[in-house]
């Protein structure tokens, strides 16, 4: 017997396909690139792929794609400068599970820690604190998104009997503001706070801007102790995926081995999807490191010229050096969920991720420059930054 759809069903399937590419071509206010081809590896979805447990260990259970994986994150792993001999991580469903790791992996080392981040770092982590009872202090941020360097230098010192757990920021979700690793280690020096941990939530600039060289540095020789990132962002894999990286001697502290599925459990997740692995090897293999290094720099341009344009319309519009995220005062709703652009209370932000075009950024700026001669329109910028 066979089965199929019903022409109602595929009428709706169809109806949802033309929606989303429609939506597709107006997508500028959130991170995922969309340049790269990755159809030459559709007919891999009829597979199975489950990379169940550790991908560093076999498995009786053989339909994975752990060889990807594997060179997946030694390119992260050399990238990030990562430890030669003291390093390992895994494929993730995304940023926010590769914070979760780290956190998980930093209350291990460190139980009666306290966790510090700012009021700009990612919504996932005050999730993950609480998914994790840990204690933590939020701090204050600076007008462009940056952690406030006194604010934390000052709650440091009032619990510097505890273990120091921060979570740095390499790319604010709306700002894509870099927090200062080595200023943070200075901090942690000067107050002679020996137990700590520092996880670099760089998901969202962490891959350019590693590529690029040109901003603060935030990888493991510059005193991270792990590092998360987003696969789905600046390489636009079609599935939500990350890697998490972490220095191997604290990872030996958890996971166990597991008889059933014969291999050792030190993931989140006990079955994880074995597709993402292969198309970021995919992405990392067909454009190399030039390759990708010259889509930052491409999108470098265009923010540039979207801040441009912006300002010659009379909006107050900035981005922080290095970024690829402009920042403008929020125009209208009808607007704002047209080119679906990401709002915080009267900001607005447009990301210039590889395929976003100079043609979409033109059509943006004539329909704002519409919405502006609109009667009744107006907005007030809640700060200002440089």
């Amino acid at each position: 017997m066979t089965y199929d759809l019903s022409e109602q069903d595929r009428a709706c399937l169809n109806h949802f396909t033309e929606r989303m590419q429609e939506r597709s071509e107006h997508f500028i206010g959130y991170p995922s690139a969309t340049d790269i081809d990755y159809s030459e590896l559709y007919p891999l979805l009829r597979y199975r792929l489950n990379n169940i447990g550790d991908p560093m260990v076999g498995s009786t259970s053989q339909i994975n794609s752990r060889m990807f994986e594997r060179e997946v994150l030694s390119f992260f792993a050399q990238l990030f400068q990562a430890p030669a001999q003291n390093w390992w991580g895994y494929v993730t469903n995304g940023g926010s599970e590769g914070n979760l790791y780290s956190l998980y992996l930093s209350r291990e080392l460190y139980p009666d820690g306290i966790v510090y981040y700012s009021e700009a770092t990612h919504y996932s982590v005050q999730k993950n604190i609480q998914l994790l009872n840990l204690r933590s202090i939020v701090i204050r941020q600076q007008e462009n998104g940056e952690i406030d360097y006194d604010d934390l230098q000052q709650m440091l010192m009032q619990h510097r009997d505890k273990p120091a757990i921060i979570i740095a920021n390499i790319g604010t979700t709306m700002t894509e503001a870099i927090d200062d690793i080595p200023q943070i280690k200075g901090i942690l020096k000067q107050l002679a706070i020996k137990s700590h941990y520092i996880h670099a939530d760089a998901a969202l600039a962490g891959m350019y801007a590693a590529l690029l060289g040109t901003g603060k540095p935030f990888d493991f020789a510059a005193g991270a102790d792990s590092i998360a990132i987003s696969g789905h962002k600046f390489l636009g894999v079609p599935i939500p995926c990350g890697v998490v990286l972490v220095k191997k001697n604290y990872k030996e502290r958890i996971g166990k081995a597991i008889p059933y599925i014969g291999t050792v459990d030190t993931t989140i997740t006990g079955s994880r999807n074995g597709h993402s692995p292969i198309f970021l090897w995919y992405a990392l293999r067909k454009l190399g490191k030039e390759g990708m290094r010259q889509r930052a720099l491409a999108s470098l341009e265009l923010a540039d010229y979207t801040l441009q344009q912006l300002q010659a319309l009379g909006i107050h519009a900035w981005l922080n050096e290095g970024a690829i995220t402009v920042v403008f005062e929020a125009p209208s709703e009808k607007l704002r969920m047209q080119w679906q652009l990401a709002t915080d209370g009267e900001w607005s932000h447009i990301i210039c991720m590889p395929g976003v075009t100079k043609a979409q950024i033109d059509a943006f700026i004539d329909d704002l420059r519409n919405d502006l001669q609109t009667p009744g329109i107006h907005t007030t910028p809640l700060l200002h930054a440089n």
